[in-house]
């Protein structure tokens, strides 16, 4: 693992690398893509893990914090979809530079249309997609995004004992703010109107010319095997199908680790990821 910051347009960003041992021949490069806000930290355990798990396999793994978030320059105000974009581009231009073999794009939750946003503006160069827990609409992630703080405000209200509302402030009402060209502040997070904006137009039906899709969805542990990922990623797995693209979308047990506050892992999330790009049949899909 090697840690260093890599030159961009305002400052530099932060970039983890995990690398085959010497002397293993590297099978492909693997850029990570984080999530939306306190989902990147919540996230960090399990894609770290992840990371060393695909380069034992072979692979150099790039993780980058994006502009404004973890240790890359800028706050998260600063921070722009098209900024975010041009980061993607970035990594993506490191690792061409140093490994030969396919590119995957591997995105967690909003990172998801982030990689999806990025093979769509180069269809002439090939990449893979590997989607954990993807959001499929940015426009409906942002407005979960919003009613955090209107969550928030009505906890403190409770506590204090006001009750009325009057200091809850609305999603709809933030929407519009971020409308007007206002900055809103959301559970510690200033999310700018551009960021907003890019990520409410932000879908995965646009995916440029992808080579394959893996997608992997965390759901509870059943009786049942195989387990079935979520109808909504079952219906956009249909219409990459259908546009020609070979995509597989897998159910793994495990707890939503992207949403607890504690670093859980998910081995079989791991497994399934480090078997998905590395057999290039999929029996990987009978075992989850």
């Amino acid at each position: 693992m090697q840690a260093f910051f890599l030159a961009a347009a305002q400052g530099q960003r932060l970039c983890v690398v995990h690398a085959p041992v010497d002397g293993q021949a590297c099978r492909g490069g693997v850029v990570y893509v984080h999530p939306l806000a306190e989902e990147m930290n919540r996230c960090r355990r399990m894609a770290s893990l992840q990371a060393r798990a695909l380069a034992e396999a072979g692979f150099l793994v790039l993780q980058m914090d994006l502009r404004g978030c973890g240790d890359s320059s800028g706050d998260f105000a600063d921070a722009s979809w098209s900024d975010w974009l041009e980061d993607v581009d970035r990594a993506r231009q490191w690792l061409a530079q140093r490994c030969d073999g396919p590119l995957w794009l591997w995105g967690a939750r909003a990172g998801c249309l982030l990689v999806a946003h990025s093979a769509a503006r180069t269809p002439d160069v090939p990449v893979h997609l590997l989607l954990w827990q993807p959001v499929l609409s940015g426009q409906q992630h942002v407005q979960q995004f919003l009613r955090l703080r209107q969550v928030s405000e009505a906890l403190q209200e409770g506590a204090t004992g006001a009750g009325d509302g009057a200091g809850v402030v609305s999603p709809q009402a933030l929407l519009r703010r971020l409308e007007a060209g206002e900055t809103v502040d959301v559970a510690g997070y200033a999310m700018a109107p551009d960021l907003a904006r890019g990520l409410s137009q932000a879908t995965l039906d646009q995916v440029g010319l992808a080579r394959q899709i893996v997608a992997l969805e965390v759901v509870a542990p059943t009786q049942v095997t195989p387990l079935v990922a979520s109808p909504a990623l079952g219906q956009q797995q249909q219409r990459w199908v259908a546009a020609g693209i070979p995509a597989v979308v897998v159910g793994v047990g495990g707890e939503p680790f992207w949403q607890n506050p504690e670093a859980l892992i998910c081995q079989d999330l791991i497994q399934a990821t480090t078997a998905a790009l590395t057999q290039p049949q999929p029996p990987w899909v009978a075992r989850t």
